[in-house]
């Protein structure tokens, strides 16, 4: 998958948003708060090594090991992300020292374990079970490792990933839409609404799972309660096959199936068990992430996905571990601006792929009730101590 350096420029490219402090300096290129997310120079990078080294020696007296503990080196989303930050590694000069969490909280402890024992310079960690983020940040901190966490925050590590509810918000609400352009507002309210959740993550990625119901909900207010389901996918396409098996029988034949998920693989696995149930012409689905392109481009009731760049968070997390070892200030959280990829202009982000038809609808994000859906995270006792992760607009 490459990148259309076009679209970069365009007004829906990849950007950050900070959130809670002062914006950061500058450091050869790289300011948290306007960097455009394309990836620096190999001089750029190698810059930000000497500087760094002069501030935190590498700790073998040669050179920076940085260690990337993967959420699933076979997981597409993984895969994408990886070869990002391994190529900014390799520009950089640096060594990178990999693992694979494998979804799994005990094996992401050994993992961080092992990084110690390697005696690396920095962590860039990428884990699952929010149960083990304290056990696993406490052996960094008893070794004076500092961390960058992925999509799932770690107490004490710089966060970096998704805009939870913002992205669930796009999703659900273009769902919603879409599915009163394929079915009719009157039969969208006969259907039901099937949304493929990770409780074992936690309350920050489940702000993108709640964010997707309230954007659905925006679309169609007087949904049935009883009509909304959820199921727990374990962030696997296989397992989100299996329960969405499992689930099909609770619903009658012939009324719409409105599949959102918590990643595109899940949202993949809910929407082809439906399709082997041979009920194509009952469902909708909208992905998450948009890593899966192919099937964005080629299968026809999977009509879009909130779009997170997984091939450029490389560009942004060696610049961060290096800023953070040459005693530059980042903020707590740098939160990833989504953009809604469709069939219509897949093109534009992904140029391997050709541009489809265009919806047969206009798309219109509902920011009043995105605002009031904010609005409702404000204190809630399970989003305590995160505030840093909810955007202010």
């Amino acid at each position: 998958m490459k990148w259309n350096l076009a679209a970069l420029a365009s007004a829906t490219a990849l950007a950050l948003t900070i959130a809670g402090t002062a914006a950061a300096e500058d450091f050869h290129g790289f300011d948290p708060a306007s960097f455009d997310g394309a990836m620096l120079s190999a001089e750029q990078l190698q810059a930000m090594v000497k500087d760094a080294t002069a501030v935190t020696p590498p700790r073998n007296g040669s050179k920076y090991v940085i260690g990337f503990a993967n959420l699933q080196r076979d997981m597409t989303f993984g895969v994408v992300v990886e070869k990002g930050i391994q190529a900014n590694a390799d520009a950089a000069g640096v060594e990178l020292t990999i693992a694979d969490n494998r979804l799994d909280g005990p094996t992401a402890l050994a993992n961080a374990q092992s990084f110690v024992q390697r005696n690396v310079d920095y962590v860039i960690e990428f884990q699952t079970d929010v149960n083990f983020g304290p056990t696993v940040m406490n052996v960094f901190n008893q070794d004076n490792v500092k961390v960058a966490a992925i999509d799932i925050p770690m107490e004490g590590a710089t966060f970096f990933g998704a805009n939870n509810p913002k992205s669930g918000f796009m999703g659900g609400s273009y769902l919603g839409q879409a599915a009163i352009a394929k079915f009719g507002a009157d039969k969208v309210k006969q259907g039901y609404y099937v949304i493929g959740e990770l409780p074992q993550s936690g309350a920050i990625p489940a702000m993108r799972t709640e964010g997707q119901q309230a954007g659905f909900l925006s679309a169609v207010p007087d949904f049935p309660k009883e009509q909304m389901l959820r199921i727990d996918t374990k962030n696997t396409l296989q397992e989100s096959f299996t329960q969405m098996t499992n689930l099909l029988g609770r619903i009658p034949d012939g009324v719409p199936i409105m599949i959102n998920a918590i990643n595109d693989q899940s949202a993949i696995g809910m929407l082809r068990a439906v399709k082997q149930a041979g009920r194509d012409a009952d469902v909708i689905a909208v992905g998450n992430g948009a890593d899966e392109t192919q099937a964005l481009a080629e299968e026809p009731e999977l009509v879009a996905a909130t779009g997170y760049f997984p091939e450029r968070y490389g560009n942004y997390l060696i610049p961060i571990a290096l800023a953070a070892l040459a005693g530059k200030e980042l903020p707590p959280a740098v939160l990833v601006n989504h953009v809604m990829i469709t069939k219509a202009n897949v093109c534009e982000y992904y140029k391997d792929y050709k541009c489809g038809e265009k919806p047969n609808f206009d798309y219109a994000f509902p920011q009043a009730e995105f605002e009031a859906h904010l609005a409702s995270l404000k204190g809630q006792e399970s989003l305590k101590g995160y505030e840093t992760l909810i955007p202010s607009k």
